[in-house]
């Protein structure tokens, strides 16, 4: 796909933001959370916290419409000192495969450069997440933490 645009967020972008992660959010981990979980994720909030945090953010943007996002910061883990987080990467089903993920983590790493090392957290039961990370170079370093009492995995790139 020659027609996708990669930049950063601004703010006029929170509505298109906002729908990507509510849409995610809902393709990707119905079966995987509790459907109560699920049933909280609202369109709404998700333009909301879009709206409140552009910051650390690229788009993907196809027909002028955005399909995906990522975001990074600093790692919030105690434990690790120096290190970047990608803290969300989020592309619609529907633009799936087409190496859109890849470039969203691509400006990531840019961004995090400075860094001498980089981690995700992923859902442990997310295998086509973990796949994709994997085929990103990450490796699973151990450490787990629960969320709406399901583990998650952190997963940090192999230098």
């Amino acid at each position: 796909m020659d027609n996708i645009t990669i930049r950063k967020a601004n703010s006029s972008d929170a509505a298109g933001k906002g729908y990507v992660h509510y849409r995610s959010w809902i393709e990707t981990y119905t079966g995987l959370f509790p459907d109560e979980v699920i049933e909280k994720v609202t369109l709404e909030k998700s333009v909301q916290i879009a709206t409140e945090h552009p910051e650390n953010t690229y788009i993907a943007i196809i027909d002028e419409k955005v399909v995906g996002f990522s975001c990074y910061l600093e790692a919030r883990d105690d434990d690790l000192k120096n290190n970047g987080e990608i803290m969300a990467i989020y592309v619609l089903k529907a633009y799936q495969g087409k190496g859109i993920g890849k470039k969203l983590m691509k400006v990531c790493y840019q961004e995090l450069s400075q860094y001498k090392g980089i981690i995700v957290w992923v859902l442990k039961s997310n295998v086509n997440a973990i796949r994709f990370y994997e085929s990103e170079g990450f490796v699973m370093d151990g450490k787990i933490k629960m969320l709406y009492g399901k583990d998650v995995v952190r997963m940090a790139l192999k230098n």
